[in-house]
């Protein structure tokens, strides 16, 4: 679309927010429109709590007239005075915390802060499913407790589980890294808390309450609606002439199979999200929001019971950027046959009447989506009356930005922070050692960045200097650059000096919202502007080695720090939200033992070579193509994913794992798959062909030795490598992690449950799963486990 037409649907957002949304009431006890409301608009059959959600929402659509239809097919629902029920703003954000970037979120209230936990990637480097649990369910309650103030919707669109695919994305801090299979528990974990499969406690009273939201036992209730976005192959902003508006994202049907795919498939199967996003690029040549077999999947196969959304204004990019129709009408039609169900933008709003009047689209097409709305709407209680007489109706201001959850924000860096270098033992640093401390970098003393894209306003930020200085008496800053761009090096003097003042330093650099962000990729991977400068600079001056801090959420090559003895040591801390600045200084003296992991690879600027539009995950060595994440490439790394050290030391012991599996009951035979292979001999069986993978699960169990004199948390990642017996074979896999604590020169046991139909099958050319015969090695550590797969 133009930029007028950009420009304008941001105008009307802001204002429905302005005009239709009840956050901007000052009042802390606001009244709240709401349907069904009594005396004159509860008797509607749709009020009716004791009727099913489709046939509440089938009376509903069925008062509605056609104008009132189309005007509920866009983020900013019209309201229907007649019926009482007011207007609805679906589009809410809550990536890591009640962000302010959609409408539906206001802090010009009773409210005017939430909690600000980490960006995704670095609560991802803790590898805690626990931790991501806890997480989801306090933004869960912080969002249903705006909400019954009149501050938020009910629907958030979050999160994002697109894989970080390359290192220059600059939304790939909002991801929970490379590996399908880490996202894909992360998704399930996060959309389980938000939604409300869990228990909270009530702060009043000290009692708990079981939210009887979305879980096992009744599904069709909601504390709030998460969505899993972007569906699918979509990980480019703008990178050269490519842009994310219009770009063509080409995956082979074995990429999409077990990369790609498998987060969503996750999202909705385990997690089970009432939200699917499709997103702006299209996918082997068709839009995202246009590919019907894709959408349809999600709802036959995967069984996805909620709303598919559009990102903002991606049905009007079908026509407008990517010419893949010739009319607006053409686009409208193509998408509400496709299965989606609402329009971020205006786009279905003044379109969809002509669409009709020309027979390109038909009365029940968007009865069909209103039917996936409004049964969202009716799970979440919106038509149950006063909602502050509901189940959650208690939850208030008191149930935000609370001691617990600002402990769990904490608690959440700590875990995330990742150490990738301590020669000697440099760190942890003695405060009764420290006479003084110099703390240099642009973002050494910023709080504007420290929680990365999609933040609200946060309880209590606080700077990493400040948090340091909490440790020491005498703490002393300099930015040495101005702005993390660091394109003069007029500051370089005054950082050398303080650094020459000081007992020790600790330089802060790396990346914030300048470098990466929506919208915007990086180009290199090297730290920006002249901060490697800086760094070696203070580095040289400083009396004793130093320690450096990277921010951000993109890969760094590092390799002149890494290698440099005059910088001891080498922390990744992300973009650790509020809690960041404590989280930084616990860590450096010592009062937490990091164990956080990359979960990405941090590629040498070589890498940029790769064009960022070829979507292959495996190398080609013919095209002198590297391959991509930790399962494929086969170039040299800075870091590799899953790198992080400790204060401790950890060794492992594998008690006990088969080392024979028999396929024999498990297996219906060779079908006609696998002889149109007329091999000798056969080396792969399908898995649907296995007719009992449950008989074939096995244990690993696994002690954890802490041999060293610290206590500490360590992340188990159980990996394995599967025979090369066709092209694209990863290197090896993820099948399994677990964080574990172990006290000083004590012992842990954790037991890993192995499922060989998934985590030791991998994807052939047709983008089918299979199980390779024959050894499979197991690796944890150094220590190496074979299992023999065999009919």
């Amino acid at each position: 679309m133009s930029l007028q037409q950009r420009s304008l649907f941001f105008f009307l957002q802001l204002l429905a927010l302005l005009i239709l949304i009840p956050s901007s009431n000052p009042n802390p006890n606001p009244d709240p429109e709401f349907p069904c409301q009594p005396p004159h608009f509860n008797s509607y059959p749709f009020c009716n709590t004791s009727l099913s959600i489709t046939d509440r929402a089938q009376s509903l659509i069925s008062l509605l007239t056609l104008e009132e239809k189309i005007h509920q097919l866009s983020n900013n629902a019209s309201g229907i005075p007649r019926l009482g029920i007011p207007p609805y703003q679906w589009w809410s954000e809550s990536l890591h915390g009640i962000a302010s970037n959609g409408p539906g979120v206001s802090f010009n209230g009773c409210v005017k802060a939430a909690t600000s936990f980490p960006q995704v990637l670095l609560t991802a480097a803790s590898f805690n499913r626990t931790l991501w649990f806890k997480i989801g369910l306090a933004i869960g309650i912080e969002a249903k407790a705006m909400y019954n103030v009149g501050q938020a919707g009910l629907t958030f669109w979050a999160p994002n589980i697109n894989i970080f695919r390359d290192p220059r994305w600059g939304r790939g801090q909002e991801t929970p890294g490379e590996d399908p299979m880490v996202v894909s528990a992360y998704a399930v974990e996060f959309v389980k808390g938000f939604q409300g499969s869990g228990k909270i406690r009530d702060n009043r009273s000290g009692r708990k309450r079981a939210l009887t939201g979305y879980n096992d036992d009744d599904d069709d209730r909601l504390m709030n609606s998460a969505c899993c976005k972007h569906f699918i192959a979509y990980d480019l902003e703008k990178w050269m002439n490519f842009s994310r508006y219009s770009f063509d994202a080409l995956v082979t049907k074995q990429d999409m199979e077990d990369s790609y795919e498998p987060p969503f498939r996750s999202c909705i199967q385990q997690g089970k999200a009432s939200c699917l996003m499709c997103s702006y690029n299209a996918v082997n040549g068709v839009p995202a929001c246009a590919r019907g077999d894709l959408l349809q999947k999600a709802r036959s196969e995967w069984g996805f019971k909620g709303y598919i959304t559009s990102d903002c204004d991606a049905v009007a990019t079908i026509k407008e950027y990517q010419n893949f129709t010739k009319t607006d009408d053409d686009a409208v039609a193509l998408v509400l046959k496709a299965g989606l169900d609402i329009n971020c933008g205006t786009y279905l709003i003044r379109h969809t009447r002509t669409t009709i009047e020309e027979g390109k689209l038909q009365e029940n097409d968007i009865d069909r989506a209103l039917l996936n709305l409004f049964s969202v709407q009716l799970r979440l209680g919106l038509f149950d009356g006063d909602p502050r007489k509901g189940q959650f109706g208690e939850l208030g201001p008191q149930d935000i930005c609370t001691t617990e959850h600002k402990m769990l924000a904490l608690e959440a860096a700590r875990q995330g922070i990742v150490l990738l270098k301590n020669d000697k033992k440099f760190l942890p640093l003695n405060r009764n050692g420290v006479s003084s401390l110099a703390v240099i970098g642009p973002m050494a003393n910023n709080i504007s960045n420290m929680g990365g894209g999609y933040t609200g306003v946060p309880c209590e930020p606080k700077s990493f200097f400040t948090g340091l200085q909490g440790y020491v008496e005498k703490a002393s800053f300099a930015s040495g650059c101005s702005d993390v761009p660091c394109e003069s090096d007029a500051g370089f003097n005054e950082a050398i000096l303080t650094a020459k003042k000081a007992d020790f330093v600790i330089v802060v650099a790396g990346l914030d919202l300048s470098q990466e962000t929506e919208d915007h990729d990086r180009v290199s991977l090297l730290l920006p502007g002249k901060q490697m400068d800086l760094v070696s600079s203070v580095a040289a001056a400083s009396g004793r080695p130093i320690i450096l801090v990277l921010t951000g959420g993109g890969p760094l090559d590092v390799s002149f720090a890494k290698e440099n003895p005059n910088i001891a040591s080498i922390l990744w801390v992300g973009y650790p939200g509020e809690a960041g600045g404590k989280a930084l200084a616990d860590v450096i003296f010592g009062d937490f033992n990091p164990g956080g992991r990359l979960p990405m690879t941090w590629y040498p600027e070589s890498f940029t070579k790769v064009a960022m539009n070829d979507m292959h995950m495996r190398a080609d060595p013919f095209r002198d193509f590297p391959g991509r994440t930790y399962r494929f490439y086969t170039g040299k790394r800075v870091y590799g994913f899953g790198q992080g050290l400790s204060y401790t030391n950890f060794a492992y012991k594998l008690l006990s794992a088969p080392r024979k599996l028999s396929l024999t009951r498990s297996f219906t035979g060779i079908s006609s798959k696998n002889k149109l292979h007329q091999r000798r001999e056969l080396d792969y069986i399908h898995v649907d062909e296995v007719t009992s993978c449950d008989s074939l699960r096995f244990y690993v169990h696994i002690s954890v030795a802490n041999v060293g004199d610290m206590d500490g948390s360590h992340v188990v990642m159980l990996f394995s490598r599967a025979p090369k017996i066709l092209e694209g074979t990863p290197e090896k896999q993820l099948i399994a992690f677990d964080r574990v604590h172990s006290s000083s020169y004590g012992c842990t046991e954790t037991s890993i449950l192995v499922n060989p139909c998934n985590h030791l099958s991998i994807v052939d050319q047709q983008g089918e799963r299979i199980l390779p015969l024959g050894e499979h090695v197991l690796t944890l550590g150094d220590l190496a486990h074979s299992v023999l797969i065999e009919t």
